[in-house]
């Protein structure tokens, strides 16, 4: 089937090392197979491996468009594109939302790749409007370094030690900053300034 009746959004979430890029170049290539027409895009923070492409941390890559806000996607839409990827969703602005909702609307099928939870486990950018809005949610966990039990959170690392709480959001990195961690051992430490945490 090359084209889609109805539109949809599937959203792959996690934390970090959960495979959810992996899963995402999966799908792609099935579409691919289908002959479907697939275009793919990034946020252009994302610089990590490859700045074209989106790119696992075991090292599968797609080809994909980096773009500066959400608004940049639908102006680079092929005319013939039926699927439509994007990864580090978490980044995009809060337009992202709407955007998929309007792809769908087209009859597209939006797949959208990200974080659910920052460094401090608090919900990341559009990332709730966009799993309430999906109508398939698929949540990925990798292992915890610590225990080996299922990991549903990031810890932020600096010199091998958490971060505080009000610590900057965003700030791209792989294992050199990041690990998988369960709940009970996910830590983040107090804010510096003394500020209270808003969840």
């Amino acid at each position: 089937m090359t084209n889609h009746n109805r539109g949809r959004i599937e959203l792959i979430c996690g934390s970090m090392f959960s495979g959810k890029t992996e899963e995402l170049i999966r799908l792609l290539r099935r579409a691919v197979i289908a002959k479907q027409q697939v275009q793919v895009f990034k946020p252009v923070i994302d610089d990590r491996f490859h700045v074209e492409k989106v790119t696992s941390h075991v090292g599968s890559a797609f080809e994909a468009q980096p773009v500066g806000s959400a608004a940049e996607i639908p102006q680079n839409m092929n005319p013939t594109t039926t699927v439509v990827a994007i990864d580090e969703v978490q980044f995009f602005d809060p337009a992202i939302v709407a955007i998929c909702e309007q792809l769908a609307e087209q009859g597209k099928r939006v797949i959208c790749a990200g974080l659910d939870m920052d460094f401090r486990g608090v919900p990341f950018g559009p990332m709730p409007d966009l799993l309430a809005r999906s109508e398939q949610v698929t949540k990925l966990h990798a292992i915890c370094v610590i225990c080996g039990e299922e990991a549903s959170r990031t810890q932020r690392l600096v010199e091998g030690e958490p971060v505080a709480y009000d610590d900057p959001v965003v700030m791209v990195g792989a294992s050199e900053a990041y690990e998988a961690r369960c709940r009970q051992c996910h830590i983040v430490l107090p804010p510096r300034n003394g500020g209270v945490k808003h969840e």
